[in-house]
């Protein structure tokens, strides 16, 4: 297996006339055996990104290095990788087998040796009765696990994925999910996933690349990427249901400092003043994810040491279960709290919401960075 390294990468395309970055200078080190998601909305050039270290396109500029070896132009056949597509991509008129033992042949693999290989493969995938059938009479889960099969047969040293599971439903793609991390797991291969889904990205990645309009924002572990993001759009972008932004004025009231806006005001703690001590009088958004606020009466509240009281009226109220999102109006904007199980909450009610002021993000209005 390889350590991968993007160093500058660019990717531009002319459309009509106008350049697009669609890759616009990414640095990105993904360690040997690591399973590294790429995460970001449509269009943020997670795609581009992997073709590049595919082979499939040309970089615009940067270079591409597989451990110390620079691969930024040799063709795909030359850098031992193998990539799983959206759509199942397997051959129709192939039976199973002959579809995993594809890619051997063309390398002109002996007979004896793909046989082999393919009854591993089949086996690690648990398709090893399906080996005689066509695609046509396998379920959509059944054909993408055959692609998955056709990918590591050959032992690459690079695993591309390019949002594998898009096709299957709910449930596949959950029981999906957790297959091809425990295959990566036990392979070991490098592995970089392209997905917009964060749940996936939440759940598979050893560290997610969160990408947007062709920049990489920030790399870090799943629970970094959500407790401590860095950009406003990182924060924004992960968490379900979304986190809370209002805006806000950071004002001093004698020795601490508060976040006043609209129908609501946050005293800080002493760790959050000296962090705002320079943007008195400033304007920034304040971020606050829903499990992190509590209602008065239903929510314990008692485990909450820095806390602050808003009032708002209920406007909706998403009964899941397992959990209780209600949507409450504060000041004009609307305020989601996230209540564990099931709770009776009337549309048109007063409640009085409690802020966890210790789980508070700031982030700069103007650059959007976190400050905390």
């Amino acid at each position: 297996m390889v350590k991968v390294r993007l160093e500058n990468l660019k990717k531009y395309f002319v459309d009509r006339g106008k350049i697009k970055r669609a890759v616009d200078g990414i640095n990105l080190t993904i360690n040997d055996g690591e399973f590294l998601v790429l995460l970001g909305p449509s269009g943020c050039g997670k795609t581009t990104t992997l073709r590049c270290i595919a082979g499939l396109w040309k970089p615009t500029d940067g270079r591409i290095y597989f451990d110390e070896r620079d691969v930024t132009y040799l063709p795909p056949k030359d850098r031992n990788v193998s990539m799983v597509f959206q759509s199942y991509a397997v051959w129709p008129h192939m039976k199973v087998y002959e579809n995993i033992a594809f890619p051997l042949e063309v390398k002109k693999y002996p007979k004896e040796e793909i046989d082999e290989k393919v009854k591993w493969a089949a086996e690690l995938l648990q398709i090893d009765a399906l080996l005689d059938r066509y695609p046509s009479q396998l379920s959509g889960g059944q054909r993408q696990r055959v692609a998955v099969a056709r990918a590591i047969v050959v032992e690459p040293e690079v695993l591309l994925m390019d949002e594998p599971l898009s096709n299957l439903d709910a449930r596949l793609r959950v029981m999906m999910r957790a297959e091809i991390k425990k295959l990566q797991e036990r392979l070991k291969v490098t592995t970089i996933y392209v997905t917009h889904d964060q749940v996936e990205a939440m759940t598979m990645g050893d560290r997610i690349a969160v990408m947007n309009e062709g920049k990489l924002l920030q790399v870090a572990s799943p629970s970094d990427v959500y407790l401590k993001p860095k950009l406003l759009f990182v924060a924004s972008f992960i968490g379900a249901p979304e986190i809370n932004l209002l805006e806000a004025t950071v004002k001093e009231h004698g020795s601490t400092l508060v976040l006043e806006g609209e129908g609501f005001e946050f005293p800080l703690t002493e760790e959050f003043t000296s962090l705002l001590r320079g943007y008195v009088d400033k304007s920034v958004i304040v971020g606050v994810r829903p499990e992190h606020l509590m209602v008065e009466g239903i929510s314990d509240v008692s485990r909450v040491k820095n806390k602050a009281q808003i009032k708002g009226v209920v406007d909706f109220v998403e009964a899941l279960g397992t959990d209780t999102i209600v949507h409450a109006n504060v000041g004009g904007k609307i305020v989601k709290v996230k209540i564990p199980g099931a709770a009776d909450v009337p549309i048109g009610r007063e409640i009085k919401i409690i802020v966890d002021l210790d789980r508070l993000h700031v982030f700069d209005k103007r650059t959007e960075r976190a400050i905390v």
